[in-house]
């Protein structure tokens, strides 16, 4: 498969795809999960929320939020995801859930799918674009949002890699791509903000490397 982006680390060969899931898992040392299905708890859906999952992989982050809507009360979520692997599987994971559909589109170009949604999810995509893509992201989710309704940015928090513990140096170097590097040195409250987000949130996870990061519209 040739990437559209050579040097990033979340456009997924097949093979990897299909283990998405347990990859997640094993590379976090069995805490991938946890703070997922917290990180979701922190996003405050309500029952009739729409709900835009871009980048949304075998849809597991789907089937965390679906928890918490009602199919009576006009409650959907539409996740987004270019891969055919990753289709197949968040249609399996989420096949009981008439109210949760797939939409195959890339989310580092522009669309418009005539709706806008209470919340916006992202969870570890946008690190793995290079810098003026990512501002299509955000163009993207800003422009699908209701007035008031809130991006979330689930994905690596602003830290200094020099800070961090010898191992945990090593293993952030050996794992993600380029692009990361990148994105953890930049104010992404500032750059959100440069787009007409405003009221910011912000809870940590995994050593306070990882970050849920609320922005409203």
């Amino acid at each position: 498969m040739e990437k559209i982006y050579p040097d990033s680390g979340v456009e997924l060969t097949p093979l990897i795809s299909r283990h998405y899931d347990f990859l997640m898992k094993l590379g976090s040392f069995g805490k991938y999960q946890g703070f997922i299905n917290r990180a979701i708890k922190k996003m405050g859906i309500k029952p009739g929320d729409a709900i835009l999952d871009l980048g949304c992989g075998t849809g597991e982050n789907a089937c965390l939020m679906k928890k918490y809507l009602l199919a009576d009360d006009g409650a959907k979520i539409v996740g987004m995801d270019i891969s055919e692997v990753m289709m197949k599987q968040f249609e399996d994971n989420c096949k009981s859930s008439p109210f949760i559909t797939f939409k195959k589109q890339r989310v580092d170009e522009p669309f418009d799918l005539g709706e806008k949604f209470d919340k916006i999810f992202i969870s570890f995509v946008i690190h793995g674009f290079p810098h003026d893509i990512r501002k299509k992201v955000i163009q993207n989710a800003f422009n699908h949002l209701k007035e008031g309704g809130s991006f979330f940015i689930l994905d690596f928090s602003e830290f200094n890699m020099d800070e961090m513990p010898a191992l945990h140096r090593m293993i952030f170097k050996k794992v993600e791509c380029k692009y990361a590097f990148d994105y953890i040195e930049k104010n992404w409250k500032e750059i959100l903000g440069e787009y007409g987000f405003h009221d910011f949130e912000e809870d940590l996870f995994m050593k306070n490397y990882v970050r849920l990061l609320k922005a409203v519209k």
